[in-house]
Parts: structure tokens; sequence; C-alpha cells
């Protein structure tokens, strides 16, 4: 499957690799929210130095939330991996379903299945584009096509030489002329005036 990253670290590291990262993108993403709700709510005057203040107040508390989830799926991937012993598509899904019930489960138990369907679709939808783009972008593998002894194509598999069609041969060796309609895209509609 294509939806794992093999250059990632190893799981132990991978854990606190994954909180810092989500930590710093808590921080700086809530910053960036914050400080503009901050200018926003600030009245004249007070509008930049007041989106500071909201940056200082609210960034940290996003940024240990973001973190308190990586760690958590980081966790329960690598303990997917180790007792699966496979990286598929799977544990990430199953890491993102167990996360988001662990993290509402003091809140009872319906509301951290319902936090858990939505960590495990959430997963799912994020793998399932993730494998989708990389078929997509992946190069295509070339096919060979059987070559006669004179360079060109020979018969398809499964055809007699005997009985497959010989293809026409030029022996004019000077370049077809263009036609008077002009050509690319647009068939001479822009550019060549009609004789």
């Amino acid at each position: 499957m294509s939806g794992v990253d093999h250059g990632r670290e190893p799981c132990p590291h991978r854990i606190f690799d994954d909180i810092g990262g989500a930590f710093a993108m808590g921080a700086v993403g809530g910053g960036a929210v914050n400080l503009v709700k901050g200018i926003y709510n600030a009245p004249i005057g007070r509008r930049f130095p007041n989106g500071l203040d909201a940056i200082r107040r609210e960034a940290p508390k996003i940024g240990g939330s973001f973190a308190v989830w990586g760690g958590l799926f980081s966790a329960f991937d690598c303990s997917l991996v180790a007792l699966r012993h496979k990286e598929d598509p799977w544990n990430p899904i199953l890491s993102g379903a167990l996360t988001g019930g662990i993290l509402q489960v003091r809140y009872g138990f319906a509301s951290a299945a319902r936090s858990a369907a939505f960590g495990g679709l959430l997963l799912g939808l994020i793998e399932g584009v993730s494998i989708m783009l990389n078929r997509m972008t992946a190069p295509m593998p070339e096919q060979s096509l059987p070559m006669d002894a004179a360079g060109g194509l020979g018969p398809a598999p499964g055809v007699p030489a005997a009985a497959a069609p010989s293809a026409p041969v030029e022996t004019s060796s000077s370049p077809p002329e263009p036609e008077a309609g002009g050509g690319g895209v647009f068939g001479g509609m822009f550019g060549s005036k009609s004789r």
C-alpha cells in the first residue's frame, strides 16, 4: 500500500517528533487565528497590542491540545504497528478512532463512541485521499511491445507472423506539407485567412 510514509523516524522517536510538530502547528495556527480575533474585537487604538495579548494567552493552549492529540495518535499508531506487524492504512484509521474515543471518554460512552467514529472516518478520508493522490501522481509503468527483426512492431502475441497485416511503408523523404487551414488547438480559427 502506498499510504504509508517510510521516510519517518522509527516508532519510539516518532511519538516525540509528532508531539513537537503538532504543538508547533497548533501554536502557529492558533496564534494566527487569535491575532485576527484580538485585532477585530479590540477598541480602536488598542488593536495590535490586544491581538498580541490574545496570541500570548491562547496560542499555547491550542498548541497543547494539538500536542495531546498528536501524541496519542502517534502512540496508538506505533502500538498498532507493533501488534499487527505491518504498516498499512488501517493503522492510522484505527489510531484516529482510538484517539477520538479516548479524548472524549470523560464525557461518557456515547460521546466517546461518536468521537471515535468521527476520528476513524476523518482519518479514513485522509488515507483514502492520500492513496488516490499517490496513484494519480505515480509514473505509469512502460509497456514493452514486441519488435520484429527490422525494428518495427511485430505481430500481436498469439498471431502468426504470416497472418499479421503489414504496415505500409512510406518512401517519401520530404516532410508532409502543412494544411492550408492552419492547425493547432483551434484548427485555424485564429491567425490564418481563408483563400
